[in-house]
């Protein structure tokens, strides 16, 4: 038989409260070895990570419980932002003593896997986001109201005739793939479908870059000043952040500030823009902005990519131009209409200039959300050896939640629920309750394979060239249909927000860039799935329990993930089987339950209510 837990960080009877702390209280923390054990004394070994603090604390004993000792005491959390790495040491009177840490007990030198406790600092965040829907929009591939003429600008582009066409992937005469074929969607075409949107539950566009580029994903900016001019004016994006109002959805930006556009008027490699670029003159106004060993050809650029040179984010006038000054980018399109940003790159922008740009979104727009790209768990990140910072409470409100994409996609496809529950348990333990419910969660991004390919389970070939010819077989893409509806219905009912990458619930499928940034399919979309998604949609507008009720764990064994949130008096049950038989389980007995998505009654049978899943199936069941 396994022995009883000596510490246990997610009970609350071994610390209260449980998860992140806010600066300045204090943590209850209990210790319950076995009696057979003989340890007279137990303390708490704490290291602070950024002001290097290391102290020893002995916890009191309070006597025999169970034939378990007990040793309790209370701990004092730092007044200033911190993560608190923790573990114990027990020892007897004859002086013998031991460690005790995430890995058990064990007489080394010092805890080597001890215990993470996050002290954030108490700030305001805008709960219209975790408690809302996500749409991503890349602008080009979305919708187009009409053919452009890509004449007179920057960039060597061209424009697709056939919207239904794949996206170009070979490289050009210089053996380099820069991505200037154009489709043409616009910020009109996104207008035209805001009711859709709204139809669907979105409540919330997350676009892709929108500014002036010389490439269809826009992640090399020419001007921070302009919208592209193929997707229109900043009257037209005054008028879709307007009319996205009236139907109850914010907009929020991609903020690209890591790097420029080795095109843009910054910088104007090619001569294009009658500015005078860094790469034009040792006196350009912006030549302190870039890292150049050897001027004008050799400059630091964003890993390697020659067309996409580095900014140095701590120079004073970059911070100005873009964060600080009266009409910075930042704050001129909050002003705009805008309701936040979200950060490409965040790992690559230093703390202090987050930190800033954090000020000035509070300031500029209070409630307006600023979001970041962390494809690991954000509370103690490392990045270029530096610990990280971003969700203490003065940088980032939340973050893309790539590990929820990667755990979820893994136990669909053959990984176990307890894998899930694990990774998503270690997030809400590590985040601030509001950063954990203000993390954007998905199945696929712009940067990823489709969640319809991925759930798929074919193999994906190698190759750009033998990529852009694969498409699912029909037993292939029924399999990953069946499994994105287990997906989307966890995706929808767990806490942050659930972003739909256009497309996914219409079955668009598609390898990696560029081929998971195809045409959506205007009247060829999956109608099951369409529906599917806005069933799940409505159901979370009209749910107080999924925008912000409680997470707690019933069942994640095997095949079988069954877990319960719960707001005020409503209760929320996700019961997912991702297995090929049919599973039974058995749900605590609560009053006018029913299955929410098909209107049926449920009875208690024998001290609970049972439950038939059928294979591959989830049931979403309320009161």
């Amino acid at each position: 038989m396994r022995e009883p837990q000596v510490f246990d960080p997610r009970s609350k009877a071994y610390k209260e409260p449980y998860g992140a702390v806010i600066c300045g209280g204090t943590v209850t923390l209990t210790c319950r070895p076995l009696a057979k054990d003989e340890f007279q004394h137990c303390s708490v070994i704490t290291r602070e990570e950024f002001s290097g603090l290391e102290q020893e604390r002995e916890l009191r004993p309070e006597g025999i419980e169970d034939g378990r000792m007990i040793f309790q005491g209370e701990l004092p959390v730092p007044r200033e932002p911190e993560l608190v790495w923790y573990s114990f040491r027990f020892w007897r009177d004859d002086g013998s003593w031991c460690f005790l840490d995430q890995t058990g007990y064990h007489c080394k030198e010092k805890a080597e896997a001890p215990w993470q406790m996050t002290v954030y600092e108490d700030s305001s965040f805008p709960e219209w986001f975790g408690a809302g829907v996500t749409y991503q929009i890349f602008p080009d591939r979305f919708c187009r109201l009409k053919i452009p003429n890509a004449d007179g600008l920057v960039g060597n582009r061209w424009v697709h005739q056939n919207w239904d066409e794949g996206p170009a992937w070979w490289p050009d005469e210089d053996g380099e793939i820069r991505n200037r074929d154009f489709f043409g969607g616009s910020l009109e075409g996104v207008i035209s479908h805001l009711e859709d949107l709204a139809a669907m539950g979105v409540t919330t566009l997350y676009f892709c870059p929108i500014f002036e580029s010389a490439s269809n994903h826009r992640y090399n900016t020419a001007d921070y000043t302009k919208i592209d001019p193929m997707l229109g004016s900043e009257e037209d994006f005054r008028d879709l952040c307007e009319k996205a109002k009236e139907q109850g959805i914010r907009v929020v930006l991609d903020g690209v500030f890591n790097h420029i556009g080795s095109q843009s008027r910054y910088f104007n490699a090619d001569g294009f823009y009658d500015t005078v670029g860094a790469a034009q003159s040792l006196e350009s106004p912006w030549i302190e902005w870039f890292d150049f060993t050897r001027w004008p050809d050799e400059y630091a650029s964003w890993w390697g990519i020659r067309t996409l040179p580095n900014v140095r984010e701590e120079c004073p006038s970059y911070v100005e131009y873009m964060i600080t000054g009266e009409d910075s980018i930042v704050k001129r399109w909050l002003r705009a209409g805008a309701s936040g940003w979200r950060l490409d790159v965040a790992d690559e922008l230093p703390d202090s200039f987050i930190e800033k740009l954090r000020k000035a979104v509070d300031e500029t727009k209070p409630d307006s959300l600023l979001l970041g790209e962390v494809w690991e768990d954000a509370s103690n990140k490392i990045s270029y050896s530096q610990r990280r910072r971003y969700l203490l409470g003065r940088e980032l409100h939340g973050v893309m939640n790539y590990p929820f994409r990667n755990a979820l996609l893994s136990y669909l496809t053959g990984g176990g629920a307890e894998g899930f529950q694990e990774a998503m348990e270690t997030l809400r333990e590590n985040y601030p309750r509001p950063a954990f419910y203000s993390c954007m969660n998905f199945l696929g991004t712009h940067d990823t394979s489709r969640a319809l390919t991925v759930l798929s389970g074919e193999g994906m070939p190698e190759g750009r060239e033998a990529q852009s010819r694969f498409h699912l077989s029909a037993a292939g893409r029924e399999r990953g249909l069946t499994r994105l509806f287990l997906a989307t219905g966890v995706l929808f009912t767990f806490p942050g927000s659930p972003m739909i990458y256009y497309g996914d619930e219409a079955g668009m499928e598609g390898c990696t860039d560029p081929f998971n940034r195809g045409t959506y399919p205007w009247g060829s979309e999956n109608r099951r799935l369409l529906e599917w998604h806005t069933r799940l949609g409505t159901l979370r507008q009209q749910r107080p329990s999924l925008q912000k009720g409680e997470l707690y764990w019933l069942k994640a064994e095997g095949p079988v993930l069954v877990y319960l949130r719960e707001y005020e008096k409503e209760v929320t049950i996700t019961a997912v089987n991702a297995g090929p038989e049919e599973r039974w389980i058995t749900l605590p007995i609560m009053p006018d339950l029913v299955d929410l998505m098909r209107s049926q009654e449920l009875r208690d049978e024998d001290g609970g209510i049972r439950l038939m899943l059928q294979p591959n199936s989830v049931r979403i069941i309320g009161n």
